[in-house]
């Protein structure tokens, strides 16, 4: 065995680090109410579509949604209790010297901080079992989705943003269920229960605490604003960062890094951006604290007003003590609330922008489906047959979502042609077919029909007889084995990437299929045998290594139909040896169909077809390929490499 070197996430407001949890306004520190990114959601509106299929996800939890609310309700109400206990005491109980009624209301007021304690982990257990489940119900849901995505798809996708999907906007539609819902519907029951008991109290002193706020919502926006234009500069640094990390942390990136002598220079692009991070994170810091100190100021001023007014009245006689101190003790629960629901629509736009981003995903065409009344492939014989085929690649808007294409794909780099033009082609079980012709010719398109990888424009596509779109994919595919030029193969061990494909195969089983694959002996010289961890891609493994383990891999599987893709074509001729060993051994008894360049894959074929610019140009042996004085023949005796060892 030889060694060899071989998301950016879309943020919609503020960003989602993690599986955030619902976050009581009353239980958490005043930044946390800092108003939303409104550019984000700038021009969107509430679609009650996109509603009722949250609602559809959120069902499944709507009894636990309905504790949920309950549990704030309940401590709304509950936390009313200590000053009107208060109250009594100062009016009622201190001026009677009632010692009875003062431990029956300082009772009441620990009970009531034992059931608020109570509570607060009824609702953190509810929101985490509603959270928790959406995020594992949308990843899964997405999941399925992309696993029956047709290849054009993942073609033209970007890999971090289609991973972003599953990661961020899962949780940033979690959000809408748990902290944006948890969040308005405290802040509205805490707001309204507040303010009735303050207007019973005294409505003057509600009036005047309520006339302080605008002093606190009209700057707090503008630095609102500001904080939101440096959160999307620090996302896309981190971004960048992150880009950077992924980019240059895998075997080829870091390979390149060293062979051009860059490392400085990564060392310093990345001591940029890091640097970035960390200036905006502390200018961040210091906007979240001004906004923190500018509400505790505007509580400490509303306070101060209500006990300044409020004790004139006190003297006058039209307020008690008792009341006074109540009506204080109320007045910071107003502001809070006021501040979060002044910017409730932004959050709850900015939770459902990622249930439309996951919405776009679960919506994508399936290009690719079983037919109503499809059927297994049987104990396939392997007679394979293309009856007129007609193919040219998908359109983009059939096979994919436009916000999840490269930027350099958005122009449609498919070509507006066919690929295949009236291709009629029949291979009989066990007969092994050689596939040349230039590059752009159009052999691995035609290869790619078979297994139904895409759907031809028009004509046919048979396996035994039947149409490849009347089969189920499952047992089509279950029928027929494909070896590439770079075989892929998983960080795993060498053992779980063989039994990929037969996970309850026995160590019996892979050593056979080893054997055949000619890599049997090598495996077993390795300290940890089938243990051995491959590395990322197989870069732990030679060219020739990979390639047998993936015929060993083929082997398992047992296709009557095998497609070889170049197999060969990066080997060594030492290794090219092996490789067509383990190949003699794997194709007895099956349908081959081998796409080559080098003569010495394809001379032993029992037959060569010739595609020139998706059509047929000839077919025959070898020979009489040879003594036809066609294009096979015009290419070999010119000496070019493309049919030339």
């Amino acid at each position: 065995m030889c060694v060899r070197g071989g998301a950016r996430r879309r943020a919609y407001g503020r960003p989602a680090v993690g599986n955030r949890p619902y976050r009581d306004p009353m239980r958490m520190g005043p930044h946390s109410l800092m108003p939303g990114d409104a550019d984000a959601v700038k021009g969107k509106r509430l679609q009650r579509v996109a509603l009722a299929r949250a609602w559809q996800f959120a069902q499944p939890y709507r009894g636990t949604i309905a504790l949920f609310l309950s549990a704030i309700l309940a401590a709304a109400l509950l936390a009313l209790v200590p000053p009107f206990a208060f109250r009594a005491i100062l009016d009622d109980a201190i001026p009677d010297e009632d010692r009875r009624l003062i431990t029956v209301l300082a009772i009441v007021v620990v009970v009531a901080a034992l059931a608020d304690a109570a509570l607060a982990i009824l609702q953190r257990w509810c929101s985490a079992r509603i959270g928790e489940g959406l995020i594992y119900d949308l990843r899964l849901a997405l999941f399925r989705k992309v696993q029956r995505m047709p290849v054009a798809f993942f073609t033209r996708t970007q890999t971090g943003a289609l991973i972003s999907r599953l990661n961020n906007d899962v949780v940033g539609a979690q959000t809408a269920v748990t902290s944006t819902l948890g969040s308005v519907v405290s802040n509205v029951v805490v707001l309204v229960t507040t303010l009735a008991a303050m207007i019973a109290l005294e409505w003057r002193l509600t009036l005047l605490a309520l006339i302080v706020l605008p002093l606190f919502i009209i700057p707090a926006k503008r630095v609102g604003r500001r904080l939101q234009a440096i959160s999307r500069e620090q996302m896309g640094v981190n971004a960048e960062m992150n880009s950077q990390m992924t980019e240059r942390f895998n075997v080829s990136g870091a390979q390149l890094v060293k062979l051009f002598g860059r490392s400085n220079d990564e060392v310093d692009l990345f001591d940029r951006r890091a640097r970035r991070v960390r200036d905006i994170g502390i200018t961040s810091a210091m906007y979240g604290r001004v906004f923190f100190v500018a509400l505790g100021m505007v509580g400490a001023i509303g306070a101060a007003a209500v006990y300044g007014i409020g004790a004139f009245y006190v003297v006058d006689g039209t307020i008690t003590s008792g009341t006074l101190v109540a009506l204080a003790a109320l007045v910071t629960r107003v502001y809070q609330p006021l501040t979060g629901l002044t910017n409730a629509r932004v959050d709850l736009m900015t939770a459902m922008v990622s249930f439309e981003r996951v919405f776009e995903v679960l919506d994508a065409p399936e290009a690719i489906t079983d037919r109503p009344g499809a059927v297994d492939l049987v104990a396939p014989k392997g007679r394979v047959e293309l009856d007129h085929v007609r193919f040219r690649y998908p359109a983009a808007a059939t096979v994919t979502v436009s916000s999840l294409e490269s930027p350099t794909a958005l122009g449609g780099a498919d070509p507006d042609r066919d690929v295949l033009a009236d291709v009629s082609l029949t291979i009989r079980p066990g007969e092994t077919v050689a596939l040349v012709g230039s590059s752009g010719s159009g052999k691995t398109s035609l290869a790619s029909l078979i297994p139904r990888l895409y759907d031809v424009s028009d004509g046919a596509v048979r396996i035994d007889g039947r149409d490849v779109r009347d089969l189920t994919q499952e047992s089509l595919r279950a029928a027929i084995g494909v070896v590439s030029q770079d075989p892929h193969l998983f960080h795993d061990t060498i053992g779980a990437n063989l039994r990929y494909a037969k996970p309850d195969a026995t160590v019996a089983e892979l050593d056979e299929a080893c054997r055949g694959a000619r890599i049997l002996d090598m495996i077993r010289e390795l300290p940890d045998g089938y243990d051995t961890v491959v590395g990322e891609r197989g870069y732990r493994m030679s060219g020739g290594e990979k390639q047998r383990l993936a015929i060993a891999r083929l082997l398992l599987k047992n296709p009557a139909i095998m497609i070889l893709d170049e197999a060969t074509s990066h080997l060594d001729n030492e290794n090219e040896a092996h490789v067509q060993a383990a190949l003699e051994h794997a194709l007895r008894g099956r349908t081959a169909l081998v796409i080559a360049h080098r003569l010495s894959t394809i001379r032993d074929a029992d037959r060569i077809v010739v595609l020139d610019d998706g059509r047929i140009a000839e077919e025959g042996t070898h020979d009489e390929l040879l003594a036809r004085g066609g294009l096979y023949a015009a290419q070999v005796f010119a000496g070019e490499s493309a049919l030339l060892d």
